[in-house]
C-alpha cells in the first residue's frame, strides 16, 4: 500500500463522513425549543442541579473492568493456536498473565476496588 493509497483512503473518509453529518443536516427536521436543553432522567424531571460529582472510584471500577474483559479478547485467538505454536505460546500468555496481575495488585493495594 503505497503513500498514494493512504492519502485516497485519508481523504474518502473524511469526505464519507463529513458528507454524512452535512447530509443530515439538510435533510432533518429541525425545532427550537427549550425542553430540549434539559437533561432526561428515564422519564423522571430533574430536581437541583445536574452538574453532581461523582465518586472516582466509580471510574476506576469501569476502567479495570474494561482491562480485563480486554484481556479476555486477547486470550481467546491465544486459546485457538495454542496446539500449533506449542512452548513459546505457553511462555507468552504466562508473561501477559503476570503483567496483568501486577497491575491487578496495584488497583487492589490502591483501593480502586473497593466499592463505596
Amino acid at each position: 500500500m503505497g503513500s498514494v493509497s493512504l492519502i485516497l483512503l485519508l481523504i474518502c473518509g473524511i469526505v464519507f463522513a463529513g458528507g454524512g453529518i452535512l447530509l443530515s443536516k439538510a435533510l432533518a427536521k429541525t425545532s427550537h425549543n427549550s425542553q430540549k436543553g434539559l437533561p432526561y432522567e428515564c422519564g423522571v424531571p430533574t430536581t437541583g442541579t445536574s452538574w453532581i460529582q461523582f465518586n472516582v472510584g466509580y471510574y476506576l471500577f469501569a476502567l479495570l473492568f474494561l482491562v480485563f474483559d480486554v484481556e479476555l479478547v486477547f486470550m481467546y485467538p491465544w486459546a485457538i493456536v495454542v496446539k500449533e505454536v506449542g512452548m513459546v505460546a505457553l511462555i507468552e500468555i504466562l508473561i501477559f498473565m503476570f503483567i496483568l496481575f501486577m497491575g491487578f495488585l496495584y488497583a487492589w493495594r490502591k483501593g480502586a476496588l473497593k466499592w463505596i
